[in-house]
């Protein structure tokens, strides 16, 4: 597996990693405990090193389960996970209040089953609570050696400089893909300009770029893209020309559609590293395999040129999570 550095720290990482969220959140029926072991350490064993959790993914229980698969392999896997809301639950609101972070902080130590948090995010922008706190108190984490590395997730331009002049930002997380590329305008110019690591969520459109969602597919009631608007059944009639234009480009690399996303990231910029999730190994294979699928600088132009012809309908989540955006 080739690798990537993040921020001006060096933190470096497998040029993808993993996101873990689906392994028994937000994705319908959660796999055995037993199963999400032997997959994590199984995409350990195919070169990831690079592991995404949050204490809000249960919650608690993902962390849980990435604590104990990676245990035996610490010294050998980096591990990110984040803070932000009250009780872990994000639908009782944000709290990143100096003393819930370190509270979340020692919680995920002892369920993530180590003495040290490589990447630590804030899951999301708390207006109640200046970030230069925020940052400060990660800052201080970083001097105790609880943590190494500080993020942020989902922040805007005005929030990525404002932590970043406190303590330097190692990894922006946000989503980003060929169907959702709002970060190009948002951020991306400032976490290129600042020396920060991008970290792209949701690289295949949740599942969308791969081809195998339609508008007959049906959710589970466990699912939390039953409640994507962009993935309401009219929208993904709508949206179905972007599935065709990544399926011209696959038919013409000889590769699958979910390569074609996640290789188009890789050669947008050396500092991004896209954390697909997966439940299922030959789709983590399938994976791993984007990074040795090469687009030249006038593939990515001519790419531009196709998408740049194609409307995205419907926002990407529903109006009470979109309101823990941050957009400042």
């Amino acid at each position: 597996m080739k690798t990537r550095t993040l921020g001006i720290g060096g933190l470096e990482v497998s040029a993808i990693g993993f996101g873990c969220m689906g392994i028994n959140f937000h994705r319908g029926e959660a796999l055995e405990t037993a199963d999400a072991i032997a997959l994590l350490r199984g995409a350990h064993d195919r070169g990831i090193n690079f592991f995404d959790t949050a204490e809000a993914y249960g919650p608690f229980t993902n962390e849980e389960i990435v604590g104990e698969a990676l245990a035996p392999i610490r010294d050998k896997v980096v591990i990110a996970t984040k803070f932000g809301f009250r009780d872990g639950e994000p639908g009782k609101g944000l709290d990143s209040r100096p003393e819930r972070i370190r509270q979340v902080a020692e919680g995920s130590l002892k369920r993530l089953r180590t003495d040290h948090i490589d990447l630590l995010y804030q899951h999301r922008v708390d207006p109640d609570v200046p970030i230069e706190d925020v940052a400060g108190t990660v800052k201080s984490l970083i001097a105790e050696g609880k943590v190494r590395h500080f993020g942020l997730s989902e922040a805007g331009a005005q929030s990525i400089r404002a932590a970043h002049a406190v303590q330097p930002v190692t990894a922006l997380q946000s989503e980003y893909s060929l169907f959702w590329r709002h970060a190009e305008t948002e951020v991306l110019p400032v976490v290129e300009e600042l020396g920060i690591g991008f970290v792209p969520f949701s690289p295949l459109g949740r599942g969308f770029l791969t081809g195998t969602i339609t508008d007959k597919t049906e959710f589970s009631s466990h699912d939390q893209r039953n409640n994507n608007p962009y993935l309401s059944v009219e929208n993904r009639k709508a949206n179905a020309p972007m599935v065709e234009a990544v399926r011209g480009i696959a038919a013409q690399k000889g590769v699958t559609p979910a390569q074609v996303a996640i290789a188009w990231l890789l050669a947008r910029k050396p500092w991004i590293v896209p954390i697909p999730g997966t439940t299922k190994l030959h789709r983590l294979e399938e994976n791993l395999d984007a990074v040795d699928v090469a687009f030249s600088p006038q593939d990515l132009r001519q790419i531009d040129e196709v998408f740049d012809r194609i409307e995205v309908h419907g926002n990407r989540y529903a109006t009470a999570t979109q309101a823990q955006v941050d957009r400042r």
